[in-house]
């Protein structure tokens, strides 16, 4: 059975020495890479002016990042957890360190079980991101929890978009709602939008909310 690290990125849209923006998006639980590639699509075929964008998508061992729900105790959903969030630290390490060196910006994109595994990551290790979008995630664990903002403030200047439903099956509403209290502490802006929904989905709206802050990195 294959883990997480053997897995490698898949890579989608613009190639990276040409690009103007990087998107590294980390899919839900039985999704894959894929899931992205439809929905970059889906934005150029509606128009919504989101070229230059060099996708850079990891893929789940099984499909999953860890077994559980996100909600249970972190260490319940080891190892596959803790692997998974060593995956993201080497791969966003490699991609800021070419941003660092004149590459274009990074912006880290998350949905379902990847938008809480792309929380739990920012919150506690910080990482010099340029923009984050969580859409249908929160924090792990079972509790509220409080995070403490970094020395290097790293993100201290970028903005921070999360998504839910009222009525999502997986996430409930609170747990998004404290995760964005947490970015607040940590971030310069932090938006949640919540909408009417039952599905786990990404909705016409979101998609057009997740173009418009792609477009902010698009700019000559």
């Amino acid at each position: 059975m294959p883990t997480h690290d053997q897995l490698p990125m898949v890579h989608h849209g613009a190639d990276l020495e040409d690009a103007r923006l990087v998107v590294y998006g980390v899919h839900g639980r039985t999704q894959s890479p894929g899931a992205w590639i439809e929905l970059a699509d889906r934005l150029g075929v509606e128009g919504l002016e989101v070229e230059g964008i060099c996708w850079f998508l990891p893929e789940a061992a099984e499909n999953s990042w860890y077994p559980g729900r996100f909600m249970e105790p972190p260490e319940s959903n080891q190892p596959q957890l803790g692997q998974a969030l060593e995956v993201l630290e080497a791969q966003l390490s490699a991609l800021l360190e070419r941003r660092d060196a004149g590459g274009a910006p990074v912006v880290v994109l998350g949905f379902s079980q990847g938008a809480c595994l792309l929380a739990e990551y920012l919150l506690t290790r910080q990482p010099a991101v340029d923009g984050a979008v969580l859409h249908t995630g929160g924090y792990l664990g079972p509790r509220p929890r409080d995070f403490a903002k970094a020395p290097s403030g790293a993100m201290s200047s970028i903005s921070v978009e999360l998504f839910c439903a009222d009525e999502d099956p997986w996430v409930p509403l609170h747990r998004a709602k404290e995760t964005a209290a947490a970015f607040e502490a940590l971030v310069a802006s932090t938006t949640l939008t919540v909408y009417r929904d039952s599905e786990h989905h990404i909705s016409e709206e979101a998609a057009r909310r997740l173009a418009d802050y792609l477009r902010r990195f698009l700019k000559d």
